[in-house]
């Protein structure tokens, strides 16, 4: 089964973080996903850039709405995710619970469902 690491940061977090913060914060995270990819868990791993450089999409009445970042209702934004291969649901959240940013910022664990049925 597949399942997705969301790390949910507080909107601002990193921008408070001194630049020797910043990359020791990395680092542990580089590590981290060194670790679930030797152990064979890894499907894909990426960092997002701050919400202040994303755009949200809707369509109404046939109309495009943009709106862009950073967005004033947010109090979290999506910093990153881990794409992992698991066997179950409690394997997930063992190796959430392994993630330095669990410290930091929430680690939100989903399972990957079927687009069409």
């Amino acid at each position: 089964m597949s399942y997705l690491l969301l790390i949910v940061e507080p909107v601002g977090q990193r921008a408070q973080r001194t630049p020797e913060e910043g990359r020791e914060a990395y680092a542990q995270m580089v590590s981290y996903a060194e670790s679930l990819q030797a152990r064979g868990l890894l499907t894909r791993a990426e960092s997002l850039k701050s919400d202040t450089e994303g755009v949200r999409l809707q369509v109404r009445d046939g109309e495009r709405q943009l709106m862009d970042g950073p967005y004033a209702e947010a109090k979290e934004m999506i910093g990153g995710f881990f794409l992992l291969t698991c066997d179950t649901r409690e394997e997930a959240l063992a190796l959430a619970a392994e993630c330095p940013a669990a410290q930091w910022a929430t680690v939100e664990v989903r399972e990957l469902g079927p687009c069409f049925m």
